[in-house]
C-alpha cells in the first residue's frame, strides 16, 4: 500500500527494543499493546492520586457557569450554556469496516462527536474552557467582584470583572486545539491570552486565534519545546496563569465530566453497559490529558464493564512508549528513532504526560497505533459512509473495533471475561475529537490526500501481531 514503506529507525536507546510492542513501534508498524498493569476498579482506586471528587467539582462549576456561557456564546443558549456533543450511531461506517476486515465485527458502533462541540470545535473545549472558568472565578472572587457560587456567573461578564481580567494573562502551549479552547475563552472574558504553538500547528488555527485577539508565539520545535518555553515565560509574570496540559488537574477534571454526560446519552438511547454488555471506547491520544481525563471518568462511571484504548500515530506513540517501558515522561519517541511528525497535528507529541501515564497504569486497557496514510483514508471513509467531516486526528480510534475483536486478541479477551456472546452485545464508541472548525479549503486538501491512497479495504493480518492495514495476499 502506498505510504507504508518500512523505514530503518535510528535508535538512541536500544534497550527499548526488548519490548515487542516498542520494537514494532520503532519499525513504524501499526501495532496494538494490551496493558498488563490493568486492575479492577476496586483495587485501582487505592493507588490512584485522584478520585471522583475532582469530577464533582468540575461538573458543579460547568453547571453554574452555564448562564455565563449562554450569554457569552449565544450559539450555546439552545443547550442552556452546557457544552455537549451528539452521540451518533454510525452503521454505514461499521459495514465499511467489516468489508475492510473481511469478517464480522461484533457489537454496535457509535461515534461521540466531540468534533461538533460548540465554541472551539474539539474535545479540548471540555478541559480548556473549564480551567479558564476556574481562573475567572478565582480572580473575581479575590478581587471582591463576585460573591462566589451563590451569585449568578453572568457577573463575570461585567465591565468591572473584565477590567480586572485585563490585568491578568492566561497562557498555554499547544499544537492547536487546546490553544483554540483556551485562547477563545480567555479572550472572550477579557484576559490577555497567549498561545505558544509548535511547528506542527496548522496555519489556520494560528490565524483564527489572532483574529480572536490572542497572541500567538510560534516555535520551530515540537510540542514539548513550546510547552517548556511557555511555562518558563509564564513563571516570570505573577499575574499569569499557565495551563499545563501535561500536569493540569483542572483540565483533567473537565474532560472527566464527559463520562457522566455520556451515561445520560446512553440511557436516552437504551444502551446498557454492564458485564454482559461491555463498552469499548477508542480515544485519540497526544500528550494524554484529554483521553486520560475521559478514560478516568469512564472507569469511575462504568467500572470494569468499560475498556478504554488510546490511539496514536505511528510516528508519535508517546503514551505507548511511556507506559509500555514504564518510563512515562522520562522517555520520548525520538528515543525510538521516530520523528514525532504526523498529519494529525493534535497528536504530534513526542513525550507523554507523566501524571496521566501514572493514573492510566491501572485503568487503561491498551494502546494501538495508526499510520498517517490510514488516518487520511479514514477521514475519507467517514465522510463517504456517514457524511461527517473531521480532521485526521479525530479518526484515529476507528480501527479499535478490529483490534479488540481480532483472533490474535483472544487471550486478552478471555482474561477479561469477554465471551463471544457478550461481544455480540458490546457497544464500541469512537471518540471524534476535532474538526468542525476546519476551513473548507483545508477539508478539501485533506480529502484529496486521503483519496490519493485509494480505498481503505482488504485489511488482513501478518505474523503474530494483528495488523489491520496489510493487504491480504491475492
Amino acid at each position: 500500500m502506498k505510504g507504508m514503506a518500512t523505514m530503518t529507525p535510528v535508535i538512541a536507546d536500544p534497550a527499548l527494543l526488548t519490548h515487542p510492542a516498542l520494537a514494532a513501534a520503532a519499525a513504524r508498524r501499526e501495532t496494538c499493546w494490551f496493558n498488563p498493569q490493568w486492575q479492577p476498579l476496586g483495587k485501582a482506586q487505592a493507588t490512584l492520586p485522584v478520585d471522583a471528587t475532582v469530577i464533582d467539582g468540575a461538573e458543579a462549576r460547568l453547571a453554574r457557569c452555564a448562564p455565563l456561557m449562554a450569554a457569552a456564546f449565544p450559539l450555546t443558549a439552545g443547550q442552556g450554556g452546557i457544552l455537549e456533543s451528539p452521540l451518533l450511531p454510525v452503521p454505514a461506517l461499521h459495514q465499511h469496516l467489516e468489508r475492510g476486515w473481511n469478517r464480522p465485527l461484533p457489537g454496535h458502533l457509535w461515534l461521540k462527536a466531540d468534533h461538533a462541540l460548540p465554541v472551539s470545535g474539539s474535545i479540548k473545549a471540555r478541559g480548556g474552557i473549564h480551567e479558564v472558568l476556574k481562573v475567572a472565578e478565582t480572580v473575581a472572587l479575590r478581587a471582591g467582584l463576585w460573591a462566589g457560587p451563590e451569585e449568578n456567573t453572568r457577573r463575570l461578564l461585567s465591565p468591572q470583572c473584565r477590567a480586572e481580567f485585563q490585568r491578568h494573562e492566561i497562557a498555554v502551549g499547544s499544537t492547536g486545539n487546546l490553544g483554540l479552547s483556551i485562547g477563545i475563552m480567555a479572550a472572550r472574558l477579557g484576559f490577555s491570552a497567549t498561545v505558544h504553538m509548535s511547528a506542527d500547528a496548522k496555519g489556520w488555527k494560528k490565524a483564527l486565534l489572532r483574529e480572536k485577539g490572542v497572541q500567538v508565539v510560534e516555535y520551530a520545535e515540537d510540542y514539548s519545546a513550546a510547552v517548556a518555553q511557555g511555562r518558563q515565560q509564564a513563571q516570570a509574570n505573577p499575574l499569569c496563569h499557565f495551563v499545563d496540559d501535561e500536569n493540569s488537574l483542572d483540565l483533567f477534571a473537565g474532560y472527566a465530566v464527559a463520562a457522566r454526560r455520556l451515561a445520560g446519552q446512553f440511557a436516552v438511547n437504551g444502551i446498557v453497559v454492564d458485564a454482559d454488555h461491555p463498552l469499548f471506547v477508542y480515544l485519540p491520544c497526544g500528550v494524554g490529558g484529554g483521553p486520560g481525563g475521559v478514560a478516568f471518568g469512564l472507569r469511575q462511571q462504568f467500572g470494569d464493564a468499560v475498556h478504554c484504548l488510546f490511539a496514536e500515530p505511528v510516528e508519535a506513540p508517546c503514551m505507548l512508549l511511556g507506559m509500555a517501558s514504564g518510563r512515562h515522561h522520562q522517555v520520548a519517541v525520538q528515543d525510538l528513532g521516530l520523528s514525532g511528525q504526523t498529519c494529525a497535528d493534535g497528536l504530534a507529541v513526542g513525550r507523554a504526560s507523566g501524571f496521566v501515564g501514572g493514573v492510566m497504569e491501572p485503568l487503561l486497557s491498551g494502546i494501538f497505533t495508526v499510520s498517517d496514510a490510514h488516518l487520511l483514508q479514514m477521514v475519507v471513509a467517514l465522510q463517504q459512509a456517514e457524511g461527517l467531516m473531521v480532521e485526521p486526528s479525530a479518526v484515529a480510534g476507528v480501527p479499535g473495533v478490529g483490534w479488540v475483536s481480532a483472533p490474535q486478541a483472544t487471550g486478552w479477551r478471555q482474561a477479561h471475561g469477554l465471551t463471544d456472546q457478550n461481544l455480540q452485545r458490546a457497544t464500541h464508541l469512537v471518540w471524534s475529537t476535532g474538526g468542525s472548525m476546519v476551513p473548507v479549503d483545508e477539508q478539501e486538501r485533506t480529502l484529496a490526500a486521503g483519496q490519493a491512497y485509494g480505498p481503505l479495504e482488504y485489511w488482513g493480518f501478518e505474523g503474530e501481531q494483528p495488523n489491520p492495514f496489510v493487504r491480504s495476499k491475492g
